[in-house]
């Protein structure tokens, strides 16, 4: 379709970041150019595309780019909205989807991270402060099928790639996810369910050989 053209995602493969943009742009049947870029040696396009941060992933949509991936994924569903709505159309709904959301982007990853960088009493704390996390998640999302309810969107786009690093996670913090929040293990597995996520997530262990070099890299052996 000829709006489709000239989409490009600039990502890296491991970045649940990234995968965020590839669900949704799955999810909309969005045919699009990926570039794998290394962040040892940003590309100029990745530069230019994001000065201001540098970051991936990029969107790049008939040349203009868009950065951060939840801005992304909204884009995306207010670009392509002929395709499975990824936000509610109810304003109130659509604000605690959005809230929920910016929770998991502020939560989540900065924890998740502590817990294989750190050691000893930090790493303890940090452990406790991420179970908090996922059950102050697990509670919103209660029994319903997805945290919309029937509903695969904006909250488990932005929560469900995270999943693959939970393996990690459990490894160096010596926790399992399962015992703690297992409605919110059950949540992943449905949605793991779709093609739209069964293609975009790596396997848990391949997260965790990355993890493995992450740990190198930031002298946390």
């Amino acid at each position: 379709m000829a709006e489709e053209k000239g989409v490009k995602l600039l990502d890296l493969w491991s970045s649940p970041f990234g995968q965020r943009c590839r669900i949704a742009l799955a999810e909309k049947e969005v045919e699009y150019e990926y570039k794998e870029e290394n962040l040892s040696d940003k590309s100029e396009l990745l530069l230019k595309s994001n000065p201001i941060y540098k970051k991936i992933p990029v969107l790049i949509h008939d040349g203009k780019p868009v950065c951060e991936s939840l801005i992304i994924v909204q884009y995306i569903d207010e670009v392509w909205p002929s395709k499975t709505p990824i936000l509610p159309s109810d304003p109130y709904a659509r604000a605690q989807a959005r809230f929920w959301a910016d929770y998991v982007d502020k939560k989540v990853y900065e924890c998740g991270t502590r817990l294989w960088k750190l050691k000893g009493e930090a790493l303890q704390e940090a452990k406790e402060e991420f179970i908090l996390i996922l059950k102050t998640l697990e509670a919103e999302l209660g029994d319903k099928k997805y945290f919309g309810g029937e509903t695969f969107g904006l909250v488990d786009i932005a929560l469900v790639p995270f999943t693959s690093w939970f393996y990690s996670y459990e490894t160096y913090a010596g926790f399992s996810i399962e015992q703690e929040c297992s409605k919110l293990v059950s949540w992943a597995k449905r949605c793991k369910e779709r093609a739209s996520v069964a293609k975009t997530l790596y396997e848990p262990k391949k997260i965790h050989e990355f993890v493995g070099y992450l740990r190198k890299k930031y002298g946390a052996e």
